[in-house]
């Protein structure tokens, strides 16, 4: 039987772009790929680090939060990323929010799910750190950004979070979601330089 709930009706932000992604592929020593990772569950935390609170949203999520910019920290399907000195992003496949709302009880803070505030791009490949170069402030060189860091920055015009996963190398680019298009077709007519078609 069909799946008629208001999952069913969902549509990722860049849905209608998956096949011009898919087609900017590139192989080989200069290869690049592009694709959406949608509807990954993404809850915004915000509590004070040296609380009793923070302490129990650790245990339930099985990670420290992050004390540092541009530190994650992960267990199992999920990955912490710090956003300030009191705020993180928990990136999973699941739904963390309820546990962590749990966790945080009636101590001050929040806990908000915010999965649809956003979308994630994955660009990895040999050539995946120079089609960001084209329009990324950040040194991306390994000596200065490496797998496991992950800050707020802009590429092109478009304010992100750059996350990088591992060092082949592959990065997750979290926009808002109302700015997803434009991205998308930004890096696909980057990665064009590399033999991938470029997007009208």
């Amino acid at each position: 039987m069909a799946d008629t709930g208001i999952a069913a009706l969902r549509g990722s932000p860049l849905g209608h772009l998956a096949d011009r992604m898919r087609a900017a592929t590139v192989t080989g020593a200069r290869g690049v790929t592009l694709r959406e990772l949608p509807f990954l569950s993404m809850v915004n935390v915000r509590v004070d680090p040296s609380s009793a609170a923070a302490g129990r949203i650790e245990t339930a999520l099985g990670a420290p939060l992050p004390r540092r910019c541009g530190d994650t920290t992960a267990s199992g399907p999920r990955t912490v990323l710090w956003l300030g000195p009191d705020e993180w992003l928990v990136l999973s496949r699941s739904d963390e929010a309820a546990a962590s709302r749990e966790a945080l009880g009636q101590d001050p803070g929040s806990v908000v799910d915010v999965s649809a505030n956003r979308t994630t791009l994955e660009l990895s490949g040999p050539s995946a750190r120079q089609v960001l170069e084209k329009g990324c402030p950040l040194d991306l060189h390994p000596r200065s950004f490496g797998p496991g860091r992950a800050v707020s920055t802009t590429v092109g015009p478009v304010a992100v979070l750059l996350w990088q996963t591992d060092d082949a190398p592959t990065y997750r680019l979290l926009p808002r979601s109302s700015f997803a298009d434009y991205l998308g077709r930004w890096i696909v007519d980057a990665m064009s330089e590399f033999g991938g078609p470029q997007v009208p």
